[in-house]
């Protein structure tokens, strides 16, 4: 028989296939003819072309707009910016002078794109799904742009930067909002409940939720940046802007985006630990994440027991139908469960204008909606269990190709301090990015159980910027790993 050490090897053999951690990416794109065709066909123009020589630059911009501009102006600003920065990454690549950086990432991204094709072409509403089917195009494209420019380790600092300051403003706003007992724009409340006349903040963005899922990559990552950025100054800032964005939260009254922040939460303190694990002593090494995890669940509960409009707005989870924004989701996710055992392999279509179309007549009577109030069940819904099944394995893959980078960083970091070189790898703590990047796709899923103001523009942009981190630090080859170790 063979014995544990044999079967861990499996497993973890089994684990690597699964993530295509060893997809040999290079040499494919290398012996590809469609790719060698469609990849630098303008590549004499680049060469001669003054202004492409700022092509990073240039793409920086963009993606800095859109993000600066994204909670301010309506949606169709936003997706001129978006489309503008897709035709850019088109360009840019047909120009290209060297290989495009695919990852594995890349290429579920573009499974999960042809699943949502067939899925658009078998749709009982095909013009309203080849909407959606646009829709989701320009979010795919804006990620492959964003994962190309983020891959220059300043310009993915100064990115983070120009969304953390933007969310900072976001967040003032809306406490100041808290602070003047704005009223509410619709009925967010139970008005049979005690929380019938709390104030709910909605900032620029308009409605708490949304504001709630804008808000948790904003602390994630500016928990983040207290570990990368230099100097008292700018981590006085990055504290700032953990206070302010928390506060923010708890003032959205969001229970989807508190549930998030939890999950949030546990994942940057269990990778935190992870990340200084090596340093610790033994006791620490093994007590304190047990210690940290259970002192965050005992301050939870404190606050939950002593804070009283907390208290109650927790408590309205656990009631079922007790609770009218409960009894709505529960009666939307039934028919939506009808809708998918009717088309469950392939779905109905991408796309809200696909839903709103086929979503009357499966809803109970009163019971309108625009989605399925559920990520997951949006995915199915839209694109079958061929599409759930890719997108899990997406999400899986990016993880891990996190995880792998954050190993790989703090192994890099580590051995320089116990060999005592004199200038230690600095680019380690860029590893950061990825722990709060991974921490919130953890807790935007979270959210997304029970909401879906994840497919709104000013939260899908910062899931795939999310998912662009994470793919900026992946390597292909030895010359790309070397760069990545010793670029300043």
């Amino acid at each position: 028989m063979p014995n544990s050490h044999d079967q861990f090897k499996k497993m973890n053999s089994v684990w690597q296939q699964l993530t295509l951690v060893n997809l040999p990416l290079l040499q494919w794109q290398n012996g590809s003819y469609l790719l060698n065709i469609a990849i630098g066909s303008l590549r004499s123009w680049r060469q001669s072309s003054w202004l492409m020589q700022w092509a990073e630059p240039l793409g920086f911009v963009l993606l800095a707009l859109t993000f600066g501009l994204g909670p301010f102006v309506n949606n169709a600003l936003v997706g001129v910016l978006m489309g503008a920065g897709a035709a850019f990454w088109v360009l840019l690549t047909i120009s290209d002078d060297r290989a495009i950086a695919l990852t594995p990432i890349h290429l579920l991204v573009f499974l999960y794109w042809g699943i949502a094709t067939v899925a658009t072409a078998m749709s009982p509403v095909k013009v309203a799904a080849f909407v959606g089917w646009n829709k989701l195009t320009l979010y795919l494209l804006f990620f492959a742009l964003m994962a190309r420019i983020l891959r220059d380790s300043r310009l993915r600092s100064w990115l983070i930067a120009v969304f953390l300051n933007v969310s900072l403003i976001v967040s003032f706003y809306g406490v100041r909002q808290w602070i003047d007992k704005v009223p509410p724009l619709a009925t967010w409340n139970d008005p049979t409940s005690s929380q019938a006349d709390v104030t709910r903040v909605y900032s620029f963005l308009g409605n708490p939720n949304l504001l709630g899922s804008y808000l948790l990559p904003a602390i994630a990552l500016s928990a983040a940046a207290l570990f990368v950025w230099k100097g008292w100054a700018t981590r006085a800032l990055a504290l700032t802007m953990l206070v302010v964005n928390c506060a923010c939260l708890r003032y959205t009254d969001s229970r989807g985006a508190w549930i998030g922040f939890v999950a949030l939460l546990v994942v940057f303190l269990v990778l935190l630990w992870y990340w200084y694990s090596p340093l610790m002593p033994r006791f620490w090494r093994t007590w304190a994440l047990p210690l940290g995890l259970g002192g965050l669940a005992g301050a939870l509960i404190l606050g939950v027991v002593l804070v009283a409009p907390l208290r109650d707005r927790v408590s309205s989870m656990f009631i079922g139908r007790g609770d009218s924004s409960n009894n709505f989701r529960i009666n939307v996710w039934t028919a939506v469960i009808d809708m998918i055992r009717d088309r469950p392999i392939l779905g109905i279509g991408p796309g809200n204008t696909a839903f709103n179309k086929v979503y009357p007549i499966y809803m109970k009577p009163k019971f309108t909606a625009l989605s399925a109030y559920s990520v997951l069940l949006e995915i199915l819904v839209e694109t079958g269990f061929l599409g759930l099944t890719c997108f899990l394995w997406l999400l899986t893959v990016t993880i891990n190709q996190g995880l792998l980078q954050i190993k790989n960083l703090r192994d890099a970091q580590f051995n320089s301090l116990n060999s005592q070189e004199e200038y230690p790898n600095s680019q380690s703590n860029q590893a950061f990015w990825s722990i709060g990047a991974i921490a919130t796709l953890i807790g935007m899923m979270a959210h997304g159980f029970v909401d879906t103001v994840w497919y709104r523009p000013e939260v899908n942009m910062l899931w795939w910027l999310m998912v662009a981190i994470i793919a900026s630090f992946y390597n292909n080859s030895p010359q790309q790993d070397s760069a990545l170790t010793t670029e300043e």
